[in-house]
């Protein structure tokens, strides 16, 4: 990397907030088509906290939600914000609601809150209902809305979009725009040129092998390939589907006279957990991906079509969802449950030059006496002593029963994780279940004492539970919220950032609107997205 440049990857932190309903354009005028897919995460302004405590300088928000707006005030942290699907069509037909959402929801807040760009829409090719034609009028009306108040310079707009858009996406040099989506794409993407704003889009190697594990090796899919898929057309060698995805955007753009359009990558990840028939998604394979991924965005080799070229990519996510709809995988896409623990320990560096596989990978998460490499971040205060709640073993097993089905039900306590082939499945005992789930209530309810009854079956302790990769939420100080980064986090991370997971041509069924805040980690030669600046 040369002096003066900086390596940027921007990692996706999904925060599905309870908090963020209601918050909608224009008043929140009749706009309740947003749900949160998680209701167990901190508030936008412990969720501010955390960010500034990590230096993270770049965060998305999915609609101009004031209470975040608020929360990012004097922070120095760049938001981009997001326009909704459902918003589309007011945006598109009358110019004064867009100038009315912009003096609502925007001018108050900025530049005390460093708004930078707007996202219009997602993936709108997978919408349920094809708001393609509205897109572009959407974005010139808020371009001009800007142009009124001397914004159009200092705050870009882009949209970004599935792999769909591709009538097909290999071999990577055949890849073209699907003809039925040309009539909305080249205004879109002239209007991008004129304005200088990148081509967004997200790639899911993840989607690929499942979806035709047949055809695709996982080792292709992971960056772990000993051998390359070659380009007949071009000659050209692949080792990871990452890289052959991307070109088959830059070839599809050349294909349509926007070679120089600059490409976004604003989704890639992989899932930590699945369905029984998503045998890929697992910790290991998760941690194998996000690492191999970043080692290879800061290695800057470009891809095979354009090497060295500058791309962000954003992965996806720093929070599991407990309540997203869907198979099981779409709850599991971060990083790090709701309280701040990790599903895995990532090393966010990237400076190891050893490729990460699911033979020597490591996701177990350290605990209280990690190595130095581990980093602990207190929010909103001081220590405390860390507790759990745990099943009594002196308690019957029909108390147990009786009380561990009442956290898994009207306690609302996600117990995906103690059913078959799950982390915290075995031992297969009543004792052991309830011990998870009876400390999934007593965190996610403030780790209060009271909170840690369960009738008199449970007891507080101060020696975390976990073992294996079955990993305990930690509960926070009262006088603070603890947030441990378990892993080789060794420099100074400066910025973190997070949409959405989506589908690409699969049927997995279009995830839209998930209300969420996008943060970017700048680490020290990279933002959590990547970008070579």
């Amino acid at each position: 990397t040369k002096m003066g440049e900086r390596l940027k990857l921007i990692l996706w932190i999904c925060l599905s907030i309870l908090a963020f309903l209601g918050i909608f354009w224009c008043g929140k005028q009749d706009r309740n088509l947003l749900r949160t897919n998680a209701d167990n995460l901190p508030s936008p302004n412990k969720v501010s906290e955390l960010i500034q405590h990590l230096n993270i300088k770049f965060v998305r928000i999915y609609d101009a939600n004031i209470d975040v707006l608020k929360a990012f005030a004097n922070t120095g942290i760049e938001l981009m914000i997001g326009v909704p699907n459902a918003d589309l069509l007011a945006f598109a037909q009358f110019q004064s609601n867009v100038d009315t959402w912009l003096h609502n929801n925007i001018l108050p807040y900025y530049p005390t809150t460093k708004i930078t760009s707007i996202s219009v829409g997602l993936e709108v090719t997978e919408a349920p209902d094809n708001a393609t034609g509205l897109l572009l009028p959407a974005m010139r009306n808020i371009h001009t809305a800007l142009k009124k108040s001397g914004l159009d310079k200092k705050i870009k707009i882009s949209s970004s979009h599935s792999l769909a858009v591709l009538s097909r996406s290999f071999p990577p040099s055949s890849a073209t725009f699907s003809k039925k989506h040309l009539a909305f794409l080249k205004p879109m993407l002239e209007f991008l040129v004129e304005n200088e704003s990148p081509f967004m889009i997200d790639l899911y190697p993840y989607y690929a092998y499942r979806d035709s594990s047949e055809k695709v090796q996982l080792e292709y899919a992971l960056f772990e390939s000993s051998s390359q898929v070659v380009d007949s057309a071009t000659g050209l060698l692949y080792s990871n589907m990452f890289d052959a995805q991307l070109d088959a955007i830059y070839f599809a753009l050349t294909a349509m006279n926007f070679k120089t359009v600059k490409v976004m990558v604003t989704e890639s990840g992989w899932p930590s957990r699945g369905s029984p028939k998503e045998t890929a998604a697992t910790p290991d394979n998760a941690l194998a991906y996000n690492t191999n991924l970043i080692r290879h965005v800061v290695g800057d080799p470009g891809t095979p079509a354009k090497p060295g070229e500058e791309v962000d990519v954003y992965l996806f996510s720093l929070f599991n969802e407990n309540r997203k709809p869907g198979i099981e995988s779409e709850r599991n896409w971060g990083m790090f449950y709701a309280n701040g623990t990790s599903v895995y320990a990532l090393d966010f560096t990237g400076e190891s030059s050893v490729p990460v596989s699911p033979s020597n990978s490591s996701t177990t998460s350290p605990g209280p006496s990690s190595s130095p490499g581990n980093s602990t971040v207190i929010i909103g205060g001081g220590g405390g002593a860390r507790k759990w709640c745990v099943a009594s073993s002196q308690a019957s097993v029909t108390e147990l029963q009786t009380a561990l089905d009442w956290a898994c039900g009207p306690g609302s306590v996600d117990c995906s994780a103690v059913q078959p082939d799950q982390p915290c499945f075995e031992p297969d005992t009543v004792l052991s279940h309830a011990s998870y789930a009876f400390n999934t209530y007593y965190q996610q309810s403030g780790a209060n004492s009271s909170d840690c009854s369960f009738g008199g079956v449970s007891v507080e302790v101060d020696k975390d539970p976990s073992y294996g990769n079955c990993l305990y939420m930690i509960a926070p100080s009262t006088d603070g919220m603890n947030r441990t980064m378990a892993g080789n986090i060794t420099g100074n991370i400066t910025a973190i950032d997070s949409p959405m997971a989506s589908p690409s041509s699969s049927s997995d069924g279009y995830r839209q609107m998930v209300v969420s805040v996008a943060a970017s980690v700048l680490l020290p030669l990279f933002v959590v997205s990547l970008s070579l600046w």
